[in-house]
């Protein structure tokens, strides 16, 4: 296909020769049927598909594969910004750039930072929203913090570390209904089971994340409504045998779903298989943790407000090397799930699209390929190279 094809919304669009993944399975030699933003068609070997008329543009996968759109509900930034800009042209560039990458939708994510800083990425993300987003959807907001356990606070400001304040919630879901999706907390902080049942309660997930919770801890939130973990394995108390720890109720606990950063560098590739093999496809969403410096190279960064650096593809922190995000992108959390941690196409669809959709609630919409849904596609070649990508029906070439 020609890099400079524009393809218009209006018209059908028909891919055929593909190696098509919905939640039943892999269709091979399959068609799909794009019509005015919606999928309204899918077709394997051996069925009949509905005739083209003249205006239907038809793209030959030459027996590729066909996912939906990647959701990354754990992401800060990319070519130079971060959300906590909280401005449009920086929301613009990231979720450009991400989009280039495979992800279709997305949570602005935060770091700890001042109330009055948190408050207007949430001002600035609805306003956003509001507009007619040109490429990566905005979903909603992801809190990453600020009421996190400060000895495992990573790369995160300790400044603005608090304790949970429901009257700031309250404040927030008033203002903003529905913009949170996801927040990200310590559970053993004083106040936070009160805090959990609030967010349950407004239909906000309750995560789990830089924390030193024990495991009776982590299950008391859990009975509490906590039902996520952000990074597994990475700021949080890790597993002993006479002490599971919070890592040892993230791997044991079917009601929590499981963050990984699937990059070589967060956690070992054993990791990675070992949480696989332990929560199954459907216990785990890869998400990429990327800061500003995603796409840019090595070279000194910030992370919201702490200055960083990027060496081989690895950020930390300048005063203490902590690890300070990611550079990775969703096709490479993708690759790298199949070709080093083993994980099927089919599963590894379902970690970077069908679970983050559920998780967040958008699972009617996006997040499968299946008719009537949102035609939010990708197009892989044979090798997991990414060639085209579509949000809402509309062609968004690399």
């Amino acid at each position: 296909m020609s890099k400079e094809q524009v393809l218009n919304e209006s018209n059908d669009v028909r891919i055929v020769n593909a190696r098509i993944v919905t939640p039943e399975g892999i269709i091979e030699n399959g068609s799909l049927l794009l019509r005015e933003g919606r999928i309204v068609e899918i077709v394997g070997v051996g069925k009949t598909a509905a005739p083209a008329d003249k205006t239907t543009t038809q793209i030959d996968a030459a027996g590729g594969w066909v996912l939906p759109g990647f959701i990354d509900i754990h992401v800060h930034g990319g070519m130079g910004y971060e959300f906590m800009d909280a401005t449009h042209v920086a929301f613009d560039t990231i979720t450009r750039f991400h989009m280039q990458q495979g992800t279709t939708s997305m949570l602005a994510t935060t770091v700890t930072a001042s109330k009055l800083d948190l408050e207007r990425v949430m001002e600035q993300v609805s306003a956003y929203q509001a507009t007619t987003m040109p490429y990566a959807q905005l979903a909603g907001v992801h809190l990453e913090g600020p009421s996190i356990n400060a000895k495992w606070k990573g790369a995160q400001n300790e400044q603005y570390i608090v304790l949970p304040k429901l009257e700031w919630l309250q404040e927030w879901v008033e203002a903003y209904p529905g913009l949170i999706r996801i927040q990200t907390l310590a559970p053993e902080q004083e106040g936070a089971i009160p805090y959990i049942k609030c967010l349950v309660d407004h239909g906000i997930v309750a995560a789990a994340g830089h924390t030193g919770a024990t495991y009776d801890q982590v299950e008391t939130a859990v009975e509490a409504g906590l039902s996520h973990a952000v990074h597994t394995f990475n700021a949080m108390l890790g597993l002993h045998h006479r002490e599971p720890g919070t890592l040892g109720a993230v791997l044991t606990d079917d009601r929590i779903m499981a963050e990984v950063i699937a990059d070589g560098h967060h956690v070992h590739v054993v990791g990675v298989k070992l949480l696989m093999k332990q929560k199954g496809a459907a216990g785990v969403v890869l998400i990429t943790d990327a800061i500003s410096a995603a796409g840019l190279g090595d070279g000194d960064f910030s992370l919201g407000g702490l200055p960083a650096f990027v060496k081989d593809g690895v950020a930390r922190l300048k005063d203490d090397g902590a690890l300070a995000g990611s550079t990775l992108t969703m096709i490479n959390a993708f690759r790298y799930a199949v070709n080093q941690a083993g994980a099927s196409i089919h599963d590894a669809s379902q970690m970077a699209s069908g679970n983050p959709a559920r998780v967040i609630g958008i699972e009617s919409i996006t997040g499968s390929l299946e008719v009537g849904k949102q035609a939010d596609i990708l197009l892989l070649d044979a090798d997991l190279n990414l060639q085209q990508v579509w949000i809402k029906g509309s062609s968004q070439l690399n």
